[in-house]
């Protein structure tokens, strides 16, 4: 699909392979185009959890050689990761949902658009969480709407993509007396991609945090081990109306993730 002239956005399904929209294909060559300054996800590791469609962001600058117009030009970006640049853009990467650029009258661009992550079909196996590489496929399209060259650009870095997680609380007795033992308990769960549901992050450590009545900072009380499903329990003594959560930071493949507090009633 060839970018419309100054401004125009191209729009392309993100669930497709680049390859899918080459034809008839070209033997690769060098385009002449050249792409920079480009960023992905505001370089934010990108979070996906089983159902909810992703559209990480992305800007770049582009430029071209002189003869080609800007309608004649695409420069797309994806990720990929364990295989080739070549086989990343053809199957089992992470494709684009759109991109939009402004000519600047010099043969050159200012770019930004969408990729596109639908968790269900983009990603099939929990080693996707992983380290993905940028590259760009680059095109050269002729007058007569035939593809004339064609190339993979890569050097833009990498992009780590991870599963969602979340963590729930509930202390009790609700309310309390000043004094007495309260029980904090709750599980932390992350997004698995196979069987598209969240599933128990075991022996995952996380703080119990409280955050008195009246105030706005929480302060870590202790830290607990989750179980091997993914649970989490311990007891405090209770001194004071506030509230309870359960938090922990990323990992290299999970998102971190905070409780929403629970609040308790000290009598």
């Amino acid at each position: 699909m060839r970018a419309g002239r100054s401004g125009s956005a191209v729009v392309l399904a993100g669930a497709l392979a680049l390859g899918a929209f080459a034809a008839p294909p070209a033997e690769a060559a060098d385009t002449g185009i050249t792409v920079s300054n480009l960023v992905v996800n505001k370089g934010k590791p990108i979070i996906v959890g089983t159902s909810a469609e992703v559209r990480p962001d992305f800007t770049y600058h582009m430029s071209w050689p002189s003869g080609p117009q800007l309608q004649d030009v695409n420069a797309f970006p994806f990720l990929y990761h364990d295989t080739t640049v070549a086989m990343g853009a053809d199957s089992g990467g992470i494709y684009m949902g759109y991109t939009n650029c402004n000519e600047d009258g010099t043969h050159a661009a200012d770019c930004d658009g969408e990729l596109y992550i639908e968790p269900r079909y983009t990603l099939d196996s929990n080693n996707d969480a992983t380290t993905w590489k940028i590259a760009v496929s680059a095109r050269i399209w002729g007058s007569d709407g035939r593809l004339k060259r064609q190339e993979y650009l890569t050097g833009f870095g990498s992009v780590q993509v991870k599963r969602r997680a979340q963590v729930t609380v509930n202390a009790s007795p609700e309310p309390v007396t000043k004094g007495r033992t309260l029980t904090v308990t709750g599980r932390i769960t992350r997004a698995d991609w196979v069987k598209h549901a969240y599933t128990g992050f075991g022996g995952k450590a996380a703080k119990l945090q409280f955050r008195k009545a009246g105030t706005s900072a929480y302060s870590t009380v202790k830290i607990v081990p989750a179980d091997s499903a993914g649970y989490l329990r311990t007891t405090v003594t209770a001194s004071a109306d506030g509230y309870w959560r359960w938090t922990f930071g990323d990992t290299t493949t999970t998102s971190g993730a905070s409780a929403a507090g629970d609040y308790v009633d000290v009598t």
